[in-house]
């Protein structure tokens, strides 16, 4: 049974239920002052909330998606690069298609490819770096217009929250059907979508950085990701024709990679991100002891002692509900202010860093990147 399978999650409250009713019945009879009642009485606690919390833990993964499964849980998934053929139809490096759907959009369905677009599940191979991730890729509907056949569209990399999964892009945040929406709105030009996680060395949270003698994922997302894309996609080439988005860890990412790389993205858009990289049990050393490495993952450092790279970002969030966002926030919008770095800003009232706070941002943050990117003949 799967990690997300309601069975497991069914069989994990049902086990909960019973040890708490077992606590209940035999815990009179463990009363006693002997060691064996001792025993008794630590194991009963124990596994009462050992059984509570992995249902607790299964029911908040169902909800976020953090893990779709056991070997993604457990980092033992095959994470080896990739070779397809492409979409022009010739062999060269790119994405393995591994299924492919129709967008279904608000209200309506089984609409085809040139009415909705096609969201396809996909390996990510790097070939520089080795590096290996799934995610998904959403072809607007004129990519499949005959009006359309000879046009390279411009492309966006959205980045989930770390631990969280590619597939909360689609099924919490919904990115296909906000973009068709505003491309049928005429408030976006049609752009191919990337939705993928932070890190592609799960489960290791890398902060998007070339960890010295690890992963280097830096390169990974701003060299291999889209080689591999255009040699499998009519994804146009040259300035202007990546974006690059995404929320909590992959807000940052989104950041530091725009400010980071400006000839390989046009601009960068982060909701909730924040500013520095983080270190805890999940990062591991991520700068191998160097003092400089470490200074350049703080975006805040940049700007004061870097020449601010001409690009243009967008930070959304909310003033109360997200911790201290809204002060980060203020100091990074300030120490860009007067430099090449042009800040944008959309900013709630209220709202916690979770999806709806994100879902309620996204139309106009997708809406702020499409202007952002060019329109490639």
């Amino acid at each position: 049974m799967g990690l997300t399978s309601h069975k497991v999650l069914a069989l994990a409250a049902l086990l909960s239920v019973l040890m708490v009713a077992a606590t209940v019945r035999y815990w009179p009879r463990l009363a006693g002052p002997g060691w064996r009642a001792v025993l008794g009485r630590i194991a009963t606690i124990v596994g009462t909330q050992l059984s509570v919390i992995c249902t607790l833990a299964l029911l908040a993964n169902n909800s976020f998606a953090f893990y779709s499964s056991w070997d993604d849980l457990l980092g033992t998934g095959e994470d080896g690069p990739v070779t397809v053929q492409n979409q022009l139809g010739s062999h060269a490096p790119g994405v393995q298609r591994l299924s492919t759907e129709n967008v279904r959009d608000t209200g309506t369905s089984g609409r085809a490819p040139e009415q909705s677009g096609r969201l396809e599940r996909v390996r990510l191979p790097g070939a520089g770096t080795g590096l290996s991730t799934e995610g998904y890729v959403y072809l607007p509907p004129q990519y499949f217009q005959p009006a359309y056949q000879g046009r390279r569209f411009p492309a966006v990399i959205a980045i989930t929250g770390f631990p969280g999964d590619a597939k909360n892009l689609v099924t919490k945040l919904n990115y296909p059907s906000v973009q068709l929406k505003l491309t049928e709105q005429g408030k976006a030009r049609p752009t191919v979508l990337v939705l993928m996680r932070p890190s592609p060395a799960m489960p290791r949270d890398t902060e998007c950085e070339d960890v010295p003698g690890g992963p280097q994922v830096d390169r990974y997302f701003s060299a291999d990701v889209p080689a591999a894309l255009r040699a499998s996609y009519r994804i146009a080439d040259g300035p202007g024709s990546l974006g690059v988005i995404g929320n909590s860890t992959g807000g940052y990412c989104a950041l530091k990679l725009a400010m980071r790389h400006p000839g390989v993205f046009a601009a960068g858009a982060s909701l909730s991100g924040y500013y520095r990289a983080a270190e805890d049990a999940t990062t591991g050393d991520l700068f191998g002891g160097d003092r400089e490495r470490r200074d350049r993952a703080d975006l805040d450092w940049c700007l004061a002692h870097l020449p601010a790279p001409a690009t243009a970002l967008l930070v959304g969030g909310s003033r109360e509900g997200d911790g201290d966002y809204q002060e980060q926030t203020d100091r990074f919008r300030a120490a860009a202010k007067g430099t090449a770095t042009k800040v944008s800003a959309i900013t709630l009232d209220s709202g916690g860093h979770n999806f709806t706070t994100w879902s309620r941002m996204l139309p106009a943050a997708l809406g702020w990147l499409s202007d952002h990117l060019a329109d490639p003949a």
